[in-house]
């Protein structure tokens, strides 16, 4: 029962709900000179602390590695034009989880001429 002269109060906190990996990266093998794409679903739209990285270094999107979202959840890392000195693991981060891949870069196929 409330009287008159009673107050009430009560405090609300709400928390966005952990992002996290729904599909992990996977492996990618290419010839030298070829892009090279991973893709990662999270489960949730509007992720924001997410970093891309290869070999530990972050990645940012430039004219070399395109970062983009499609449809909100699904991230993508196109390496273009890849060398064998990219092989190594690529990895996405979304706050606290990770998930890794390799990247393998094969010599590119002989010319044969006559």
């Amino acid at each position: 029962l409330f009287r008159s002269n009673q107050k009430s109060s009560a405090a609300l906190k709400v928390t966005e709900p952990d992002i996290t990996i729904v599909t992990g990266l996977r492996d990618v093998s290419v010839f030298s000179a070829e892009d090279a794409v991973f893709r990662c679903e999270v489960s949730h739209e509007g992720a924001q602390d997410v970093v891309w990285s290869l070999q530990g270094i972050a990645l940012q999107s430039n004219e070399m590695n395109e970062i983009s979202v499609e449809k909100g959840r699904v991230h993508t890392l196109r390496l273009r034009q890849v060398t064998q000195d990219d092989a190594g693991t690529v990895a996405f981060r979304v706050g606290p989880y990770i998930s890794t891949a390799e990247l393998a870069v094969k010599a590119p196929l002989p010319v044969f001429t006559r």
